[in-house]
């Protein structure tokens, strides 16, 4: 299954709200969310900073600050058919 990882701070509002947006296409889409703080983690905040919420894509890349339905929708096809 497809997991998306989104990186996300205590209190962030953006977070929250691609959070939600990606919960709210998870069981159209079938993908699993994990979810991970980089408070208190050094490296992840070194990587990160204040760019979250980070998403990936079963460990690539996606995008940050916000999700875009439709850019996520194509990312994540295109993602699927090269697999």
């Amino acid at each position: 299954m497809t997991v998306i990882t989104v990186f996300s701070r205590h209190g962030c509002h953006l977070c929250e709200v691609a959070t939600e947006l990606l919960e709210s296409m998870q069981k159209e889409l079938n993908y699993e969310i994990n979810k991970i703080y980089i408070d208190g983690d050094l490296e992840l905040e070194k990587l990160y900073g204040e760019q979250v919420p980070v998403i990936h894509i079963d460990g690539v890349h996606h995008d940050f600050f916000k999700v875009d339905p439709e850019r996520f929708r194509s990312s994540l096809e295109k993602h699927r058919q090269h697999q």
